[in-house]
């Protein structure tokens, strides 16, 4: 099977770049061919050894945008969406591709669709959501809606369930996500043996935003009664210079406590496997509402990695209840933070075996196999 992934999402790194290599490298290894579609502007941050075509009209971004302005600028992302869909169209009526991926898409991308040549695609037609939240769920449903009489177009969701809220429907199909695994090396170290003078490196690792309240969690941890030798590595990367200069300010504040080590930088490929690998534990002590229904890219990366998590309980919570990867606290608290936190590493080595064969367990149901074979037979249907 020739299959095409329409990529026109544009980031300098991070899980959507590794979400596009699991697709690439395990179609690849299920014996297909694959190749990308882009807008003709599209850089792409990293080389994943496969043919390109490029498309007619160019990325439009309205970040930091306001106004007007961004009126304006929606109003061209939305031509150019109808323009590449109609390219990829004539690619599939060509017979150029025998299925077409879009790897993240939302309900706005059914909704272009139904006002499309596109919505008659003679292909399947693979639309990925990474979780719908309440609010959209009926303008997900409704948009579906219209493009049931063609049975090509496929509307599948990451999600934890077998149905959306309680709702299903014939063109939606909800699968795991897949967990992200260090794909370039060759072999997954084995846990690291601790004696009781090495130091716990735990790891605090992603893009650099307000809502995780990076400052509250470093007071949290500097305050911490811990039996036991432990580090913290603070890794961040910042697109925007307000959150560069923000992290930096962060850095300069807590560089005297000997116990955090601090890294002001992207990360990709090997350099970021190497960097979870390096570490004993993850934790993600950040809250937000949304993370109850979109899949968490760093706690599918300990899972992939083997790493055992302190993580906030409103973070995929259907994970925790099925594997025992981890310890929660109570989302926003930071005392249950600070209480959960101590009894992570002062119990660690207790619970170590423990949570090694639990993750095991995890990234055995979340593997990118298990995930790729989902997706193939939804094409196959």
């Amino acid at each position: 099977m020739r299959l095409a992934i329409f990529e026109n999402i544009m980031t300098p790194g991070g899980h959507e770049v590794d979400f596009d290599r699991i697709i690439v490298e395990e179609f690849q290894r299920l014996g297909h061919e694959v190749l990308f579609y882009v807008p003709e502007d599209f850089r792409f941050s990293f080389d994943y050894h496969v043919p390109v075509k490029r498309l007619k009209g160019t990325v439009i971004s309205y970040t930091n945008v306001g106004g007007l302005k961004k009126l304006i600028w929606s109003v061209r992302r939305e031509m150019h969406r109808q323009s590449w869909y109609r390219q990829l169209y004539e690619e599939a009526r060509a017979g150029k591709v025998d299925a077409i991926i879009v790897p993240t898409s939302t309900w706005r991308y059914q909704r272009a669709l139904a006002r499309n040549i596109l919505k008659d695609s003679p292909v399947p037609l693979i639309f990925i959501l990474h979780g719908i939240n309440p609010g959209e769920a009926p303008k997900f449903f409704h948009e579906g809606q219209k493009l049931l009489s063609n049975g090509k177009i496929r509307l599948v969701v990451l999600t934890f369930g077998d149905d959306i809220f309680g709702r299903r429907q014939e063109n939606v199909y909800p699968i795991f996500p897949p967990a992200y695994t260090p794909r370039d090396v060759e072999e997954l170290p084995p846990r690291r043996e601790l004696s009781a003078e090495d130091p716990l490196t735990i790891g605090f690792f992603g893009q650099y935003r307000r809502e995780k309240r990076l400052e509250d969690f470093l007071r949290v941890f500097a305050a911490g009664s811990y039996k036991r030798p432990v580090k913290l590595l603070v890794q961040g990367s910042t697109m925007h210079p307000e959150d560069s200069e923000e992290f930096e300010r962060i850095i300069a504040d807590w560089r005297g406590d000997r116990r955090m080590e601090f890294l002001h930088k992207g990360l990709i490929g090997a350099e970021w496997q190497r960097a979870i690998l390096g570490t004993d534990a993850l934790l993600m002590p950040y809250s937000a509402p949304r993370y109850l229904y979109h899949w968490g890219g760093m706690l599918f990366t300990a899972i992939g990695c083997r790493r055992p998590v302190v993580a906030s309980d409103d973070i995929n919570p259907e994970v925790f209840r099925k594997f025992h990867i981890g310890e929660t606290f109570r989302s926003g608290d930071m005392e249950d933070l600070q209480r959960v936190l101590e009894n992570f590493i002062n119990g660690f080595d207790r619970r170590a075996a423990l949570y090694e064969t639990e993750l095991k367990n995890a990234s055995e149901v979340f593997s990118p196999e298990n995930f790729a074979k989902a997706v193939e037979r939804i094409i196959e249907l």
